[in-house]
Formats: C-alpha cells, sequence, structure tokens
C-alpha cells in the first residue's frame, strides 16, 4: 500500500519562499495563512552563531491528533496516508487547530481571499474550493497528485529542497533519495517533534555539517542545531 511522504533537504533550502508562495496560489488561501511556511531559525551562541531555513507543512501523522480530536468526524485518512479535512462536514470547531503540535492547521474565519475573479483559474478552480468558518491545511496537493503532477511548493522549489513520494516504492524519488543521501552522506530522515509521537510522514534531511543523527527509544532526533526549533514548539 501506498505511502505518500514529503522529504525537505534542510541543505538545499535557500529561504527563498517560493514554495509558500506557490502554495498559496494554489490554495488561494486568506491573508495571513500560508500552508507552506518557512522559518528562520538561528541557533548558537556568539561567535558561534547560524542561520538556517526551515519549511514547515502538514504532516500527514499516522496517528493524528487532529482526526481523533475532531468532534465531527470530518477529518480522514486516504489510503495512502494522506489526512483530508471534509469541507462540508467541518462546522469550525476549532478542536483540531488546538490538537495539531505543529500549528498547521489553521480555521478560516474571513472572506479575505487573494483572488482575482476575473481570471478563469480563480473563478473555475480555486473559489468553489473555498469555504468560510472551516479548517484548512496542506494536502500534499492531492488533487494534483491525483492526476499524476507533483504538489505545487514541489515544482516551484528552485532548489529541489523538496522531493516527494511513495515511502513504500523503492523506485520513486523520496525513497531513491533517502537511500543515496544516506550511502553519500551519512545522513538520515528526522521528524519534528518525536515526543509527539504522532508518526509523521514528512520528514527532513539536515545540514551537510550535521550528518550524523541519534536515535533515543528508535525514534529519529535532529541535529542538535536543528533542535532549536524542537524545543520552541514544545
Amino acid at each position: 500500500m501506498a505511502r505518500l511522504a514529503m522529504l525537505v533537504d534542510l541543505t538545499r533550502c535557500i529561504g527563498c519562499d517560493a514554495c509558500t508562495l506557490a502554495c498559496k496560489q494554489e490554495n488561494g488561501t486568506p491573508m495571513d495563512t500560508f500552508f507552506a511556511r518557512v522559518i528562520n531559525v538561528e541557533s548558537g551562541t556568539y561567535p558561534n552563531v547560524k542561520r538556517f531555513y526551515l519549511p514547515v507543512l502538514c504532516n500527514h501523522c499516522d496517528d493524528a491528533p487532529c482526526l481523533k480530536g475532531c468532534p465531527n468526524k470530518a477529518i480522514f485518512r486516504r489510503p495512502d496516508g494522506v489526512v483530508l479535512i471534509d469541507q462540508d462536514r467541518c462546522k469550525g470547531t476549532g478542536a483540531c487547530v488546538t490538537a495539531c503540535p505543529y500549528g498547521n492547521v489553521y480555521l478560516i474565519r474571513k472572506d479575505r481571499w487573494y483572488l482575482n475573479e476575473d481570471e478563469a483559474y480563480e473563478r473555475d478552480y480555486v473559489k468553489p474550493r473555498l469555504h468560510e468558518q472551516v479548517a484548512r491545511k496542506c494536502t500534499y496537493c492531492v488533487h494534483r497528485v491525483d492526476e499524476g503532477l507533483d504538489p505545487a511548493c514541489v515544482v516551484a522549489c528552485p532548489t529541489t529542497a523538496r522531493i516527494f513520494g511513495d515511502l513504500e516504492d523503492p523506485a520513486s524519488p523520496v525513497s531513491k533519495y533517502i537511500v543515496e543521501q544516506k550511502e553519500e552522506t551519512h545522513r538520515e530522515p528526522f521528524h519534528l517533534l518525536p515526543d509527539a509521537q504522532t508518526k509523521p510522514a514528512t520528514c527532513y534531511l539536515g545540514p551537510m555539517a550535521d550528518q550524523s543523527v541519534s536515535t533515543l527509544g528508535g525514534r529519529a532526533e535532529p541535529p542538535i542545531h536543528d533542535r532549536g526549533f524542537v524545543e520552541a514548539q514544545r
């Protein structure tokens, strides 16, 4: 059975926000709502200070707190592991927003869309999918994936920092990249907030300067200077 996942190589991310803009265009999200954020992280102490960029998005967890927390059963998981919110069933309680430990679910409260209604794309494709007072989040662009396309953020990334595919398929781009990087750079994927035990699909590879990944109780931990963000989210 397929398990769709997103891998982000932090060595390749240059913080250009192309993924953020592509996602906003693709999903027509309101002002101040971003499904594909890029966080600027500074770590270390003077004079040994580093900056890196940390793209975050829905993790499409196997044990998704948002799914378990929804009182209206509006959140469901597809057979390929993608977690979606039924826009017609959602009643806007915000329980999923509170349940998500990553802060990647949003309750849409205002009809302030970035739309040009004269454009056929917005009028015929984007606007019909927009609902006010419901929860929304990254969907891995399954409307594109189901047509054989990559998510919008993957296509827009100029440095190929985002690799998408089926973890259960050894021939998929993401599976091949994980094997390649383990052999060439000795890096292994890690997840954010491992203590949350949500079994996320979205994973990361640390910067080249931190090629070793320690484990704790069988769960991968990020390189030491990536933990600044992890600790800040606890």
